[in-house]
């Protein structure tokens, strides 16, 4: 399409100035059949041929089924006309069935939302991310209120039953209060199944609406009309906050989500009179929706767990450590986004900070100090097992090491003399800067070891305890000769 500016150019040029064709197209950089459409002589208009096609003698049958069926599939029509008689493609009826096909646009009316009457939930699919060695989908819950349009997003690394509901109690919290009516899509979180108007609901869910007192209600199947406001404000999160916004973490990404929804999404004209802000209306609302109960729903994920032969129990990839006393025993885990604890019945037994990367080993070191105690015997046994107790990190270091051609017993006995001589605290952190620094050796643990001491300026080392090293039991060291000190220090004038 070319503007009506250029039309009457190109037809002031071409039956005033006389040029041609050609002529006119270079000198306006268009094509000369574009110059010719817009001349629109009868010199330049050639007739199409129409020739006779197989479906000619089946258009009266498809233009009176469309009528009386609108949106009876095209496969099927093609199965109607082959009965027939018809031997065409099913190609080339498509296009005829969408030349007859009545358009009927379906007329809505705007809909009008009380302060607090409504609000609108939906999930957003944000890609993949990294984290450490794992690859999780990142996903927004987002809660819009029908009235004022005020957001609250969260992000999670998955669209759990979980997270659906740890996603409205945070909303809840943000926004001040709960809206009467919730609607939802038809997604697996909210309704089970649905017979016609006969809705189940999980019960979850349920559990959730009566604590804070609203009814969910869900929008009728194929019609996404109805939660228009929830799904134009995704478009909205997916253009103002997403595009080009580097991820690091989980936790800063929903600080960032909410600082935008603050100071970016609420600073908006609201839609139902542009002098005002969505935080004014939001402000107007606020004292509209239900207030929040004492205490929020609890939402965390409680799975039934046993550790095997370890001090470790797996979940979501990873492995967390319990008290050694627990070892076989069953436990019930709970995570929620942060935090992975550990209940014997009621009890509290282990707390851990909830990794999302993947097979990674979170070890209290108390349990470890517990293990060492107990079975110290059965992990002495061998110098790899006291070590590898002590400092886990050891093995990544000694892999290394004997890749690069060491020796793994000579590598072995020098850092269990490290572990003997600074302790475990300071060999971990030692074999830890040693992997970082690409120099996976024994040698450099014990530089950076003496490196450190001398920094911190600390006191002699501790005593050697014999019972770990039984090699000094019978070792002799004469003592010296002191008068040699005392010749140092004579002046040549003593006798």
């Amino acid at each position: 399409m070319i503007a009506p500016e250029q039309i009457a150019e190109i037809r002031r040029l071409f039956f005033a100035e006389h040029w041609k064709v050609g002529t006119i197209a270079t000198a306006l950089g268009l094509h000369p059949d574009t110059v010719r459409r817009a001349v629109g002589t009868e010199r330049f208009q050639h007739g199409q041929v129409l020739r006779p096609s197989q479906t000619d003698p089946y258009l009266d049958f498809l233009r009176q089924t469309l009528e009386r069926y609108p949106r009876l599939r095209a496969t099927r029509l093609y199965e109607m006309v082959r009965a027939r008689g018809y031997a065409g493609s099913v190609v080339q009826l498509r296009r005829v069935v969408a030349r007859l096909r009545p358009m009927r646009r379906e007329p809505f009316l705007a809909l009008r939302a009380f302060p607090g009457e409504e609000g609108q939930v939906d999930w957003a699919h944000f890609g993949e991310v990294q984290v450490g060695r794992a690859r999780r989908r990142l996903s927004g819950f987002l809660v819009a209120l029908s009235y004022s349009r005020a957001l609250a997003l969260e992000f999670f690394f998955d669209q759990s039953l979980e997270n659906f509901l740890r996603g409205h109690v945070r909303a809840f919290d943000r926004l001040g209060g709960a809206p009467r009516t919730l609607l939802y899509d038809n997604l697996r979180s909210a309704v089970l199944q649905r017979r016609g108007e006969a809705i189940e609901f999980h019960p979850r869910l349920l559990e959730l609406a009566a604590h804070y007192h609203f009814a969910p209600r869900p929008c009728a199947p194929g019609r996404g009309n109805e939660k228009g406001r929830v799904e134009r404000a995704i478009r909205y999160v997916r253009e103002s906050f997403f595009a080009a916004r580097p991820f690091t973490t989980l936790e800063d990404f929903n600080a960032q989500a909410r600082r935008w929804c603050q100071e970016i999404a609420h600073q908006r004209p609201w839609p139902g009179d542009d002098r005002r802000t969505v935080a004014d209306a939001l402000a107007q609302e606020r004292p509209r929706l239900l207030p929040l109960p004492a205490h929020p729903f609890e939402t965390q994920l409680l799975v039934p767990v046993r550790s095997g032969k370890t001090i470790y129990v797996r979940f979501d990839l990873n492995d967390y450590s319990i008290p050694p006393h627990l070892v076989g025993r069953r436990l019930v885990l709970a995570a929620s986004d942060t935090t992975v604890r550990l209940l014997d019945g009621a009890r509290e037994v282990a707390r851990h900070r909830r990794s999302y990367d993947r097979h990674q080993i979170l070890t209290d070191p108390a349990h470890q100090e517990a293990l060492l105690e107990h079975k110290r015997h059965a992990l002495g046994a061998t110098p790899n097992g006291r070590l590898l107790a002590a400092v886990p990190e050891v093995e990544a270091l000694l892999q290394a090491a004997v890749e690069r051609g060491e020796p793994a017993s000579g590598q072995t006995t020098r850092l269990l003399q490290l572990l003997d001589d600074y302790g475990a605290n300071a060999l971990r952190s030692a074999v830890l800067e040693a992997l970082e620094r690409s120099t996976p050796r024994a040698s450099s643990v014990a530089y950076l070891l003496s490196r450190a001491r001398r920094r911190r300026q600390a006191a002699p080392l501790p005593a050697v305890h014999l019972e770990r090293r039984p090699d000094l039991e019978h070792l002799h060291v004469q003592a010296p000769n002191l008068e040699t000190y005392d010749e140092l220090t004579r002046s040549d004038t003593d006798n």
